[in-house]
């Protein structure tokens, strides 16, 4: 259907350029006659108008001018088109006739192709699957989609109903009939394409499967005969020798016999075992073959898929390749970037800490080179992806398998041969028993031996039934494993399928993503530009900021620095202390153990001293426990010397610590204070060029639009100008007026551009003071507020609006899409439309060639005078109404296609509008997102960083003190967190408002647009509905028609039947054809009517040419007297009195001339009846009458084409006439509509004005609380910074006061652990062991040392309890004192901003003062403005009244020239009717002539009386006709003049109702606006006294809680320098206690070094006693090891001497088993040998009877075949099939040539290149019905298929040694073939073809056994072999197919050679 409306559209489109044609004379006349009219207004009413109108009029007058001098240029054109147009189409229309007859031969054909294709497919469906995957897919729907097409091409011919008349119709039809053929002929190409390709792929396979097939039977045939042979030859050997022991039996007795017969029974049923087992063992060979086949199947598919998926490999790779190359470019693109970047990075290397934006090129620069390398790795990927090898891994599994399936029929092939082994060792046997039972007549003992062989065969038969099933087994699994690899095979195919999809996606996204980063590297270097001008302006205003940049750099370097080897010293620091602290631990753990020891010494001490208290011993033993003691305690107290001195060490450490601690914090405090300044100073940057650039795209757009209009403005001057050009001839004097005029105009303009430039710059400082002011309101307000649940308020407010504007972004596009369809309806409405008009235009053509063809149809009979003229004049009213009619219509026409196209020009540049601002919108919204997140994210960082700390502070605070409340800090915190949040929401709400603002009034706008344009599009879809509602009704009923006929189709095709509907479908064609060529017949009928109509139509066009040239001639006549006559039209009108005077005596002058003549010719007639002589005179004075009689006649037809002239110049200027006057009334109704729309603009700019001063006084006020926020803001940051510095400088005091008495009591700490401490314990075992009396000593000593210990923990316990609560008491302290600092700041802050305010408070209401004193001004300006419009507008009114009374007097004017005309007409009437008159005269003279003659005179007389009465009568009947004409015409003049005075009236009463409604409404408007505004200022005052005094009473109650604050602070400062003093009390204390704990610890010291002594005597002891009886074991070890090397030594030499007896036995056996095995095979060889010499020489004998009754012979089928060949081969190809003929017959190579040579006339020339034809493979496809291949091929192809049919199974096996017989594969089975002549190889080698290929491992066996007699082949024996009939031995084989690569030359040429 789309190609049919195409075709619709293009044919009206040419329809159009025909009428537009038709027209220009028309608009030629009219364009003149307002010309005319124009210069005599102009003319008239020069002296009655002023100046300044004069000059108006005169512009006027020229654009009108030059629009009909534009409008006769494209009439021309219009017509000169339609010319060429009409030209083309008649060419077109034959050449299309013939080409349509041409194409639907060529559909017939085709379809008969398609429907053969189809059947060939199906068939090739079924018969492989192969076929299917390859070409088998496309062939269905290419089937249906040519059946949709010939459907439809079929139905265009259906209907009957269409109107052929029209020639544009069917000119459509033949374009689309030309598409349709165009697109049938490139299918058709396709398809044969596809075709071809399909039958070639189909072939080879065919080949290859009937290659495979002929092998596998060939090698099935041949074991089947072998087996066959071999089964018959062993019966029958079986029954003689079963007949032989019979006698034998029978001889030797009874007993004998049963026994005999059993054993013959047992061996029948081995017999018919083995033969079951034979029959088993074939079918499963059969079955494997089968399989075999199955799996070359697969192969060949895998094969295919391997190069489908190589294909789409190197597909991918020149993708790759693509992308590389594009990746390469943007690189480059990119390397080019780069130095420009860095360039510019480094001049504003500084300015990039300020502001934020400058390194957002670098970083999208960075983001580009990523998404590069992504792109490049992506793309490795890919390559890598598609270069796995995983296809060619499966290929080589498959071979794989292959090659294992290949092994496994090997090895049954070995196995089948070595069961035949079996069968001959079988008949061996029997020998064996026959010479054994003629030898010996002990049969029982021969018996027996033949049992016990028949039970080990049948275990072997066992054996290999087993191994048999094992095999089956195996091939089962193998080809599972094959359908798991296919499996596998198609999965890995899916997956590249679906990789190659993905990677195509991604390739795409990519290019998409690569497009899109181009653009925005455009855009940021755009951007970037932008920004360095931008910069280079504020540079002076940022050297100052840089200066003190650069110094805090130093200072952070510095500090930096410092703060590192700070860092490296306390890392070493905490090293050593981790060391010491180890170190202490050991130590405390040995003094544990120490303790605990010495506990039990004196224990055991006490022990001994109660049992024994008067012993020496005892005592002796007491005093070295005393001594050891001392050691012990002198070893305590150098340990604790040693402890103290660590830490000593560790103290002075920590307190370095402490002062780096100090030291980062202040470097800490220093940077954060630095770089919260830099934030402050970027934020005030990212705000200020934000601003800056918001302002700037408003200033573009408004240059844009200013740019818009100026262009607009230009294009206006320049077509003023051009009009101007024009008309210089006319008036200099007026063009440089008007060049005045202009100049003022474009002054007046560009101090508009100046105005609205210093207006913008204006609303840029108002913006920036309103910015101002919201912030300072926002502070205010927010500080008051609370200020944790404004946060929550703010998030919810933001949320809300960004889902508020998604809505509505929503709802706009959803208008958009709406809009898009509303466009797609309304051009296809106007496309409808168009139509419509075009065809309306053809049907009113028709009627039009109709009614001329019946006005010239009429029979042309010569009436009377006055019938004649009366018939001519209603002709030409008649015909002067229907082009007044038609004038109309084409006019209303163009006025509405004007309307419409003005209608989607205005609909598209909306559109365009609403497009544009939705992206900047989009823009806009994108980049508020982006600041919104990003200054979230900064936010949340902040707010986590201080959550962070306030944590540590809480869990500081919770350990140190645990019952005192922490209101005051949570507090601070609060504060903290909500003066951060306020910064975040007034910094978000300061973005949101205004865009927000923006946004919503936009939305509404758009809304109010799309509404606008949707009541348009209503409206014109409502008139194209009325225009088009029959014509679409045709329409629908014809497409209808049509869809139900491609439905009926499409049914038919998708059916399930469709092969039994092709059939029935031919019958339709038939059908269809019939009804085509009727249609065709009624086209060409139709056409030669549309050809005649077309020349009657030339000629039509040829007079009204003519007229129109005339009318031109006229005009311009007309013009010059204009342009002459300067008295106006009282000249003009004396001019055309004074031509038709001149007309009318010169008709006079002929009327007199002619009565002369005829008063002369009767004067002659007198005289010649009279006189004498009557011969010579009368002939020659009858001749010259004659001849005057044919001037006279030439002259008459004269008159009348000037006659008809001068009438339809009379009609054109009457026509001309009415258009004026519509024109006029237009003109009128437009100026009304431009005043109402002029006030209607007015109401609209004053409230515009009054909304933008409101706006305006908003944004100011909110620029102002902006600003306080931001001061505000960075007041409590500086004032945050020094509290905390302060509160930094006082813990570092504190903390150095707590941790000096907390050390000594933690540095309790154990001594250094020895070394020996394991050895130690190991030794105390051993003396524990040895001196149990010693442990009691040391147990007492021990429980005392435990005593001293826990006394020492409780007063160290205590110690730290006390030193704890000192230390939480100082941190409470401290933190009250931070709190009271930080309240006492907070108070300052906030009496600071409260003034601030208020200062900002009054300045804001002096503002306000000052602009309402603006707005009263403003508002009387355009008061004033007003009333001056108004006056304007009243002048136009006055303007517009002459311009309708100069009208009027024109029309006026008009009219009495009218009369004047139409009198004149009447005269020149009267004098046509004289010249009638007159020539009836001068016919009636000449019949009297003629009476004369013949001698009557007297009719003539009463003749001519008659005639003078009826002329008289005429005479007076025109007269009475044209008086009565006259009074009718006076009449209507009246009447219109009376109208037009009514609708004037008319006009005016609507024009002062509109005036009065408009001032009413702006008076209400007006009042309104000035009780709202007073109104609203009464509000604002009350508000802001409400806010002052609120103020004032915080202030008081501020500055009462500051006094009471700091008072609570000194109590508090006073509490805690007494607690100090307690604190440093009880410090002494505590050192005291600690001296005299030492001095303890050194006395266990001393102790514990006595006790280790001792200890060390007792080791030394117990090392001796180990060592000697260490040396004893080892002496015994060393004597046990000689006695076992030497026993080892022995048995190494007996294993040797075992080994290589056992080495030779096995030696010995395996030679004895080889030569058994050699022995036995030798024998079965020989036995073989022989077999097959006595087969062979059957054969041969067979072979050579069959050549001898075959030799005479030559075959009558073959020998026709040749004969017919011969004929239907080409004449140059004849040779060829004759010398065939010869090498059939037996005549020898070199004797054809000879006969071929002597014969050159005729032989040769039919014999020459058979060969080259025949070369070309012909696949022995079997034909279907439908092909028409039997035709097409050559004689040569089908005589080698025929010889290819005859010639395989007729070859007999060759006779071959006995030595020359060797098993498979063996080496000498090569050798065989060797021996073959050179003619059998390569017969041989053609038939086999790819043999090789396909089936490797069947090779040898085909080689092994030769098919051709070598004897025979010889030059004495008998003809070809393939002439020969088929012997009965032979197998019979199945034809064998010749492969492409061998094809019918070889096999020819071979033919040849024998």
């Amino acid at each position: 259907m789309s190609s049919w409306l195409g075709g619709l559209g293009s044919g009206l489109g040419q329809s159009l350029g025909q009428v537009g044609g038709s027209l220009a004379s028309l608009t030629g006349q009219i364009s003149n006659f307002t010309k005319d009219m124009l210069m005599e207004g102009t003319e008239e009413v020069e002296a009655e108008l002023p100046h300044s109108r004069r000059k108006e009029i005169e512009a006027i007058h020229s654009v009108l001018r030059s629009e009909n001098e534009r409008l006769k240029k494209l009439c021309t054109d219009l017509e000169e088109k339609h010319e060429a147009s009409e030209l083309q189409i008649k060419q077109q229309s034959t050449s299309y006739r013939n080409q349509l007859q041409q194409k639907e031969v060529e559909i017939s054909h085709l379809k008969a192709r398609q429907i053969a294709l189809q059947d060939q497919l199906l068939k090739l469906q079924s018969a492989a699957q192969c076929t299917q995957s390859a070409g088998g897919g496309p062939a269905a729907p290419a089937s249906s989609a040519f059946g949709y097409r010939v459907s439809q091409h079929a139905s265009g011919f259906h209907d009957d109903d269409m109107d052929f008349g029209d020639i544009i119709s069917s000119q459509q039809e033949i374009n689309r009939l030309s598409n349709q053929v165009s697109r049938l002929e490139s299918e058709v190409g396709h398809w044969r394409h596809i075709a071809q390709e399909l039958k070639q792929t189909r072939s080879q396979e065919i080949d290859d499967h009937q290659h495979e097939m002929s092998v596998l039977q060939n090698a099935h045939q041949q074991k089947l005969t072998e087996i066959s042979r071999r089964h018959r030859e062993e019966l029958s050997d079986y029954e003689e020798r079963i007949e032989e022991l019979e006698n034998l039996l029978q001889q030797d007795g009874s007993g004998i016999v049963i026994t005999d017969h059993s054993k013959i029974h047992e061996m029948q049923k081995t017999v018919q075992d083995l033969q079951n087992e034979k029959v088993a063992s074939i079918k499963k060979i059969e079955e494997l073959e089968d399989k075999i086949k199955d799996i070359n199947d697969k192969l060949s598919s895998a094969e295919n898929d391997r190069d489908i998926l190589r294909k789409e490999q190197k597909r991918l790779n020149v993708e790759n390749r693509q992308i590389t190359e594009e990746c390469e470019s943007l690189k480059l693109k990119c390397s080019k970037l780069q130095p420009d970047a860095v360039k510019q990075s480094d001049t504003v290397t500084e300015k990039e800490k300020i502001l934020p934006q400058s390194p957002s090129v670098e970083e999208e620069v960075l983001k580009l080179q990523q998404a590069l390398s992504d792109a490049e790795n992506e793309i490795m990927r890919l390559s890598n992806l598609n270069q796995d090898n995983s296809l060619t891994e499966d290929n080589l599994k498959l071979k794989m398998h292959v090659e294992t399936l290949e092994k496994q029929k090997s090895l049954l092939s070995q196995e089948k041969e070595e069961l035949q082994v079996s069968l001959l060792k079988l008949n061996n046997e029997y020998e064996v028993i026959k010479s054994t039972v003629v030898r010996d007549t002990d049969l029982n003992s021969t018996l027996h031996d033949l049992r016990l062989t028949l039970e080990a065969k049948e275990q072997e038969l066992n054996q290999s039934l087993t191994e048999k099933e094992i095999l089956v087994a195996e091939l089962e699994e193998l080809d599972r494993q094959n359908q798991e690899a296919t499996k596998h095979m198609i999965l890995i195919k899916d997956q590249l399928s679906k990789q190659q999809s993905e990677g195509d996606s991604i390739i795409s996204k990519l290019r998409q993503e690569l497009t899109d980063e181009n653009r925005r590297v455009h855009q940021l270097e755009d951007d970037n530009m932008n920004m360095t001008k931008e910069l280079d302006v504020q540079k002076e205003k940022l050297v100052q900021s840089e200066r003190v940049l650069n110094d805090l750099h130093l200072a952070k370097q510095k500090l930096e620095e410092k703060v590192e080897d700070l860092v490296d010293q306390l890392n070493k620091s905490q090293n050593s202390n981790l060391n010491m602290q180890k170190e202490n631990f050991g130590l405390k753990e040995h003094i544990k153990q120490n303790e605990k020891e010495l506990s039990r010494v004196r224990d055991e001490l006490t022990r001994s001293l109660n049992r024994d208290s008067g012993s020496d011993f005892k005592d002796d033993l007491f005093k070295e426990k005393e001594a050891e003691v001392r050691n012990l305690k002198q070893k305590l107290s150098e340990i604790e010397q040693l402890n103290d001195h660590l830490n000593k060490v560790a103290f002075d450490l920590k307190m370095e610590n402490e002062k780096l601690v100090l030291a980062c914090k202040d470097v800490r405090h220093e940077l954060e204070e630095s770089i919260a300044g830099s934030n402050q100073i970027s934020l005030e940057r990212n705000t200020f060029v934000e601003a800056l650039k918001m302002e700037k795209g408003q200033l573009e757009a408004e240059l844009s639009r200013a740019e818009q209009r100026l262009v607009e403005e230009a294009n206006k001057y320049e077509q003023m100008i051009e009009e101007l050009s024009k008309a210089r001839d006319l008036s200099t004097s007026a063009l440089q007026l008007e060049q005045q005029r202009l100049m003022k105009l474009s002054q007046e303009k560009d101090f508009e551009i100046a105005e609205l430039k210093k207006n913008l710059e204006q609303m840029d400082t108002h913006h920036k003071e309103t910015k101002e002011i919201l912030s300072s309101s926002l502070e205010e307000q927010k500080h008051l507020s609370q200020l944790i649940s404004e946060k929550d308020v703010f998030i919810e407010k933001l949320k809300e609006r960004s889902s508020v504007l998604q809505e509505e972004l929503d709802k706009c596009t959803e208008a958009l899409r709406k809009n898009e369809i509303l466009k797609q309806t309304m051009e296809e409405k106007d496309r409808s439309l168009g139509s419509m008009k075009e065809e309306n235009n053809h049907l009113k053509e028709e009627l039009e060639r109709l009614r001329e063809q019946h006005s010239r149809a009429a029979p042309v009979v010569e009436p009377k005078p006055l019938d004649s003229v009366t018939e001519l004049e209603s002709e030409v009213l008649q015909l002067n109404i229907i082009k007044g009619n038609l004038e109309e219509e084409i006019k209303r026409h163009q006025k509405i296609i004007e309307d419409q196209n003005q209608s989607k020009m205005q609909l598209l540049q909306s559109l365009e509008e609403q497009k544009k601002e939705m992206a900047e919108f989009k823009s806009q919204h994108e980049q508020m997102n982006v600041t919104h997140t990003q200054l979230f994210l900064e936010k949340d960082e902040e707010i986590k960083n201080l959550q962070k700390t306030v944590e540590q502070i809480k869990t500081q605070l919770h350990e140190e003190r645990q019952g005192v409340p922490t209101e005051n800090s949570e507090i601070f915190h609060e504060t903290k967190v909500q003066s951060l949040n306020i910064e975040n929401g007034s910094e978000k709400h300061d973005l949101s408002k205004a865009d927000t603002e923006r946004l919503v009034k936009g939305i509404k706008e758009r809304e109010l647009e799309i509404k606008l344009l949707n009541e348009k599009n209503i409206s014109l879809t409502k008139q194209i509905d009325q225009l088009s509602k029959d014509e679409v009704g045709k329409l629908t009923q014809i497409i209808q028609q049509k869809d139900l006929e491609i439905q009926a189709l499409h049914a038919r095709i998708s059916s399930a039947s469709y092969t039994q509907d092709v059939v029935y479908l031919q019958q339709q064609l038939q059908a269809y054809a019939k009804e085509r060529e009727q249609v065709l017949a009624v086209l060409s009928e139709k056409t030669r009517e549309n050809s005649h109509l077309k020349a009657e139509y030339h000629k039509m066009m040829d007079i009204v040419a003519a007229k129109e040239a005339a009318l031109v001639k006229l005009q311009e006549d007309n013009q010059k007297l204009s342009t002459r006559s300067e008295g106006g039209g009282q000249d003009m009108f004396r001019e055309t009195v004074q031509n038709l005077s001149r007309i009318i005596r010169e008709k006079d002058i002929e009327i007199d001339a002619l009565s002369q003549k005829c008063q002369t010719l009767l004067t002659v007639l007198q005289t010649s009846s009279t006189g004498s002589e009557v011969g010579g005179v009368n002939s020659n004075q009858f001749e010259e009458l004659l001849q005057e009689r044919d001037k006279l006649k030439q002259q008459v037809k004269k008159m009348e084409e000037w006659k008809q002239q001068v009438m339809t110049t009379v009609q054109n200027m009457q026509h001309e006439s009415a258009q004026l006057q519509e024109e006029l009334h237009q003109l009128q109704a437009q100026v009304l509509v431009d005043s109402d729309n002029n006030s209607k603009l007015q109401v609209d700019y004053t409230g515009l004005i009054q909304s933008y001063e409101q706006n305006e006084t908003k944004l100011k006020t909110f620029g102002q609380e902006l600003a306080q926020v931001q001061h505000s803001i960075g007041q409590l940051c500086s004032t945050k910074e020094l509290l905390l510095g302060k509160l930094d400088s006082i813990s570092p005091q504190l903390s150095s006061g707590s941790s000096s008495p907390s050390q000594p009591a933690e540095s309790l700490g154990p001594v250094k652990p020895d070394r020996s401490r394991e050895s130690s314990k190991q030794e105390l075992e051993e003396l524990r062991k040895s001196l149990q009396e010693k442990d009691a000593t040391i147990k007492t000593l021990q429980e005392n040392n435990h005593r001293l210990s826990d006394s020492i923990a409780a007063t160290s316990e205590l110690e730290r309890k006390e030193h704890e609560q000192t230390d939480s008491e100082m941190k409470q302290l401290r933190e009250k004192q931070e709190v009271l600092q930080k309240s006492l700041k907070e108070k300052d802050l906030l009496i600071k901003a409260k003034s601030d305010q208020l200062l900002s408070l009054n300045e804001n209401f002096a503002n306000k003062v000052n602009e309402n004193e603006l707005l009263r001004q403003a508002v009387t300006n355009l008061k004033e403005r007003i009333l001056i419009l108004e006056m304007d507008i009243c002048k136009l009114k006055e303007e517009n009244e002459r311009i309708v009374e100069t009208t009027r007097e024109k029309e006026t004017e008009y009219q009495a020239l009218q009369e004047t005309n139409t009198k004149f007409s009447m005269m020149l009437r009267e004098k046509e009717f004289e010249c009638h008159s007159m020539k009836e005269k001068a016919l009636a003279f000449e019949q009297l002539l003629k009476e004369k003659e013949q001698g009557k005179t007297g009719e003539l007389n009463q003749l001519l009386n008659a005639v003078k009465s009826m002329q008289e009568k005429t005479v007076k009947f025109q007269q009475e006709r044209d008086q009565v004409m006259l009074a009718l015409k006076q009449k209507q003049m009246e009447n219109s003049t009376l109208q037009n005075e009514v609708q004037h009236l008319r006009d005016k009463e609507i024009r002062l109702n509109q005036e009065l409604e408009r001032l009413r409404n702006h008076l209400l408007e007006s009042e309104d606006s000035y009780t709202r505004e007073a109104l609203a200022a009464e509000d604002r005052e009350a508000k802001l006294r409400k806010k002052v005094t609120v103020l004032e009473e915080k202030l008081v109650s501020s500055s009462n809680a500051m006094e009471n604050a700091s008072h609570q602070a000194s109590l508090q400062v006073e509490s805690l320098q007494e607690q100090l003093n307690v604190v440093s009390k009880q410090r002494d204390e505590t050192t005291l206690q600690l001296s005299v704990s030492r001095e303890q610890v050194k006395q266990y010291a001393l102790s514990l070094s006595n006790l280790q002594m001792v200890l060390e005597h007792f080791q030394q002891e117990e090392k001796a006693m180990y060592s000697a009886e260490l040396e004893k074991h080892k002496q015994l070890v060393a004597e046990w090891k000689k006695k076992a090397e030497n026993l080892e030594g022995k048995l190494m030499s007996l294993q040797e001497r075992f080994d290589e007896a056992n080495a030779a036995l096995d030696s010995a056996s395996r030679l004895t088993e080889q030569l058994d095995l050699k022995e036995e095979k030798i024998e079965e060889l020989k036995k073989q040998n022989e077999l097959r010499q006595e087969m062979l020489d059957d054969v041969q004998k067979k072979l050579m009877n069959l050549v001898n009754s075959t030799e005479g012979k030559v075959d009558k089928v073959l020998m026709r075949n040749l004969f017919i060949g011969h004929f239907h081969t080409p004449k140059h190809q004849r040779h060829e099939v004759l010398r065939l003929m010869g090498s059939i017959l037996g005549i020898k190579r070199e004797e054809m040539e000879q006969l071929l040579h002597e014969g050159q006339g005729g032989v040769t020339k039919w014999m020459t290149g058979w060969l080259g034809g025949g070369s070309k493979s012909v696949p022995n496809t079997p034909l279907r019905p439908n092909q028409q291949s039997v035709l097409n091929n050559s004689f040569s192809e089908l005589f080698v298929k025929f010889l290819e049919t005859e010639s395989h199974p007729s070859v007999p096996p060759p006779k071959l040694s006995v030595h020359d017989m060797k098993p498979l594969d063996s080496p000498g089975r090569r050798k065989a073939v060797t021996n073959v002549p050179e003619s059998f190889k390569d017969t041989a080698e053609s038939r086999s073809g790819r043999r090789t290929d396909v089936n490797p491992f069947l090779a040898p066996r085909s080689a092994a056994v030769p098919l051709i007699n070598p004897a025979g082949l010889g030059p004495g024996g008998p003809g070809h072999l393939l002439l020969k009939p088929i012997s009965d031995v032979l197998p019979t084989f199945t034809p064998l197919p010749v492969s492409p690569d061998n094809s019918a030359g070889v096999v020819l040429k071979d033919l040849l050679k024998q």
